[in-house]
C-alpha cells in the first residue's frame, strides 16, 4: 500500500502578522503605520485576502491526501519529498524562492490578490485541482521543466489552472 500524495501549502507571514510580532499589539502596529502615512485597514485587507486564499486552497485539497504547511522563513529546514505537490499562496517572488528548494516537484501558484507573471490564477481556480489531482500526480512522475535550449532541466513543474 502506498501513501496518499502530500500537498504542501507554502506561504509567507503577512505584513500584519509581522507588524504585530514586532510591535506587540494591533494598536501599536496601527500607530506605527499612521506615523508613516499608512492605514491599518489596507494591511488588514491584505491579511484577510491571504488567509482566505489559504483557507480556500486547503479546502480544495482532496480529503484523503496528506497535507503539510510551511512558512517562507522555514523553507530551508523543510524536507520536501519527491512525491509532493507544492502549492504556493503568494506573489511571484515567493514562487521563485520556493523553486530553489525543490527538485522536480510540481508547483502550483495561487494568487491571493492581483495575479502576477508566475502566479496568474486566483485562488478560486485552485478548486479545479480537486477533480483532477489524481491525474496530475500520476502524470507528473519524472516531469521536468523544459529549458530554453530544448533539453529537459531540473526544478519544478509549473501548473497553470
Amino acid at each position: 500500500m502506498s501513501l496518499a500524495p502530500r500537498v504542501v501549502l507554502v506561504h509567507r507571514r503577512t505584513e500584519l502578522a509581522e507588524l504585530v510580532a514586532r510591535h506587540g499589539t494591533r494598536g501599536q502596529a496601527e500607530f506605527f503605520l499612521r506615523t508613516r502615512g499608512r492605514d491599518l485597514a489596507e494591511v488588514t485587507a491584505a491579511d484577510a485576502a491571504v488567509r482566505a486564499a489559504l483557507t480556500a486552497a486547503s479546502a480544495a485539497i482532496p480529503l484523503d491526501w496528506r497535507r503539510g504547511e510551511v512558512e517562507r522563513a522555514d523553507l530551508d529546514r523543510f524536507l520536501f519529498t519527491p512525491e509532493d505537490v507544492v502549492v504556493v499562496v503568494g506573489q511571484d517572488g515567493l514562487v521563485a524562492n520556493v523553486a530553489k528548494y525543490l527538485d522536480g516537484q510540481p508547483v502550483i501558484g495561487v494568487a491571493p490578490g492581483e495575479p502576477g507573471v508566475l502566479v496568474k490564477h486566483p485562488v478560486e481556480a485552485f478548486a479545479v485541482l480537486g477533480g483532477g489531482a489524481s491525474q496530475l500526480v500520476a502524470r507528473r512522475v519524472g516531469a521536468r521543466t523544459p529549458r530554453g535550449d530544448g533539453r529537459r532541466g531540473g526544478g519544478g513543474l509549473g501548473v497553470g489552472l
